[in-house]
């Protein structure tokens, strides 16, 4: 199930390497401390959730409503579990490029574990197409990382950028009670920003996409009349349509509507999954539906700790090294005596920040 979004201002420069090395060390200690504590499910439970995760930024030092938090985090996240198998937690992907080598990261993997990798990486291909396709709010994907368990539990965390508005936009992604990739996905959504959304998978809207599907298996020269009655009658229009249009070139769609009418996918979830159908190809098909059967498009968008170490550019103060160690060691020495003697080490966890819950009580009075 889709667990929401956070929208982020696109921030330039790169997390200074001694950060990063940091960031490892500490976003390491801090989730074998949750593992030990809670279990490894607790811990996707939680990377899933898009105000823990930017929690998580933020007690790592990035600053707390910057777009590389995502990715930063991510890949200090991925180096930290590369080495550690033995709880068996898996994380693939990144930015850009290395986003497109998932498929096959995922697949070495479940080769490695004996599983079999297509489920993860069916996975992994439609919550992409999703986010990037059939809910079309203005941002194009350019951050995948997908994290896995042993026991094929996954989450994701993906980023797109609208360079016209200068704002990012994150998507969690959690597997657990996951029934369809196509119908309302999302669990929780956080925005403050309003862009064009067009959301073809609004609960509401079921009848659009069957009817979608049915209309990608017509003959294509009919699709390609009825875009091209669309864009020639634009004014009548309401604005929003205007634009959806203004983009959408009837002849590039030819060959994509061409291989929907020869292969005929039985629902919206396999229409989504055909290579080549994307955001243009299911606009141009909803505004056919509009336009034939009355069956209007959904424009409804699922969106409505610095404090601890600081954060890298100085907000709300300039790192400290030297505290940012302690941490680190203290976490490091809580887990490695866990292992050893776990439930005696997590309670005197909790008696030190009971104490420390006191201590500050009286400061306070």
């Amino acid at each position: 199930m889709k667990k929401g979004y956070l929208d982020l201002p696109l921030h330039g420069g790169r997390c200074p390497r001694w950060l990063f090395e940091k960031m490892k060390v500490l976003a390491r200690g801090i989730c074998e401390a949750i593992i030990w504590e809670f279990g490894l499910e607790y811990l996707l439970h939680r990377l899933a959730d898009p105000f823990w995760f930017q929690s998580l930024g933020c007690l790592l030092g990035f600053d707390w409503h910057s777009s590389g938090l995502t990715t930063t985090v991510c890949g200090a996240l991925k180096e930290a579990f590369s080495d550690l198998e033995e709880y068996g937690v898996y994380i693939c992907g990144g930015k850009g490029s290395v986003s497109r080598s998932t498929p096959q990261e995922i697949e070495r993997i479940s080769q490695k574990i004996g599983k079999d990798p297509a489920p993860l990486i069916f996975a992994s291909r439609m919550v992409a197409k999703v986010d990037n396709s059939a809910l079309q709010d203005g941002f194009n994907l350019y951050h995948h990382t997908f994290i896995f368990t042993h026991k094929f539990n996954w989450v994701v965390i993906q980023q797109g950028m609208s360079s016209d508005y200068c704002w990012a936009r994150r998507y969690h992604w959690y597997s657990q009670k996951v029934t369809s990739f196509v119908e309302e996905p999302h669990l929780g959504v956080v925005s403050d920003k309003s862009f064009l959304t067009l959301n073809l998978v609004d609960k509401d809207r079921g009848k659009l996409r069957s009817l979608v599907t049915e209309l990608s298996q017509r003959k294509t020269q009919d699709n390609i009349k009825d875009i091209g009655l669309l864009k020639t009658s634009a004014e009548r229009l309401p604005s929003r349509h205007r634009i959806l249009l203004e983009d959408i070139n009837p002849q590039y769609l030819h060959k994509v509507f061409l291989t929907t009418y020869m292969r005929k996918p039985k629902d919206f979830e396999s229409l989504l999954g055909l290579e080549g159908v994307g955001l243009k190809t299911l606009r141009a098909l909803a505004l056919i539906s509009d336009l034939i059967y009355g069956e209007s498009v959904s424009f409804k968008d699922p969106a409505r700790f610095s404090f601890a170490h600081g954060g890298k550019d100085g907000y709300p103060y300039k790192i400290s090294l030297g505290d940012y160690q302690k941490t680190i060691d203290s976490l490091a020495r809580i887990v490695n005596k866990a292992k050893l003697e776990r439930g005696n080490k997590i309670e005197a966890l909790r008696r030190l920040y009971k104490f420390y819950q006191s201590l500050k009580g009286k400061e306070e009075q």
